[in-house]
């Protein structure tokens, strides 16, 4: 995926057609980045896992090949110069969408085998193993509701469109319009492609916060607290998991991200609120071990190697 990254990323410098407003590169080297992410950050936790196992094995190739014929539809529809996803208007688009919806199925099991099995197993301390987990449990819920854009919009059935295209990223306005910089999101409507991008990126948030956490531990003598740490991954995913709700109901309103009204921005004003209480009481608990609040304690954390370490 990172080598696809790099040639995708020659071609919107080489090539320049564009394709329902977007280079036409854009799309195959957007999901190339983020498969890798997906793939390393998946690998990682799995590293966590004392013992994987075959299933674990198994799983983790499943993963991979549902990856690599996505990218190969997506990749191969740019090089024609036609769209890989909603686009029904040949019998070969047609039969290429479809493979594109079981190798997306295929791929949210074997990531939910994966959670499973992360699910069962003590990963580090507590506030290691719950942010791997809950990261896996929100990314599960992020990939679920890409399935929101697969339905026909009432604009294609008014229009008769459905013979053509069936679906799309955005809400009340069509695909291809005003879009933001980097991630192409609408500007003038709903982007179902938001939580689907807040929901799959929980996986690396959530364990890349907990190191945030543990760096800032040498200045702050309370985060080396593995309670503490273990409150703040919690209140972290909480705060997640309402963004992920947010983002999405903000999409099926048809309103764009960077245009928010009254009630959403009430609603991202109560969560960040109930975050900045929960951080706060987080912190003001008292710490579970001697000398975790002055600096002296240890315990087993998120940049340790080995399983023994982990589980000591």
């Amino acid at each position: 995926m990172a080598a696809l990254a790099a040639v995708t990323a020659a071609g919107l410098v080489l090539d320049d057609r564009v394709l329902a407003g977007a280079p036409i590169w854009f799309k195959p080297f957007k999901f190339a980045v983020s498969f890798a992410a997906y793939g390393l950050t998946l690998a990682w936790m799995l590293s966590r896992h004392p013992a994987p196992g075959r299933t674990g094995r198994w799983a983790a190739r499943t993963v991979v090949a549902a990856g690599i014929v996505e990218m190969a539809v997506i990749t191969g529809q740019a090089a024609r110069g036609r769209r890989s996803h909603f686009n029904v208007e040949t019998p070969l688009d047609r039969a290429l969408f479809v493979v594109m919806g079981l190798t997306i199925v295929v791929l949210w099991l074997g990531t939910l085998v994966i959670a499973v099995l992360l699910l069962r197993a003590r990963l580090g301390d507590r506030a290691v193993t719950w942010a791997i987990r809950l990261g896996a449990l929100i990314t599960l819920a992020g990939l679920l509701l890409g399935g929101l854009m697969l339905a026909p919009t009432p604009e294609q059935q008014a229009a008769g469109a459905l013979r053509t295209v069936v679906g799309a990223h955005s809400v009340g306005v069509p695909d291809g319009g005003p879009a933001m910089p980097l991630t192409g999101w609408n500007t003038t409507g709903g982007d179902l492609r938001v939580p689907h991008f807040v929901g799959m990126h929980a996986l690396q948030a959530l364990p890349l916060f907990l190191y945030g956490i543990e760096a800032l531990a040498g200045r702050a003598g309370r985060l080396r607290s593995e309670r503490t740490r273990l409150r703040l991954v919690l209140v972290a995913a909480g705060f997640l998991t309402g963004l992920l709700a947010l983002v999405t109901w903000q999409a099926l309103r048809g309103q764009a991200l960077i245009h928010p009204d009254a009630p959403t921005l009430g609603a991202l004003g109560v969560l960040v609120a109930a975050t900045a209480a929960g951080t706060y009481a987080a912190l003001r608990r008292p710490a579970d071990y001697p000398g975790a609040g002055d600096g002296t304690g240890t315990g087993p954390t998120l940049s340790a190697r080995t399983a023994p370490e982990l589980t000591r």
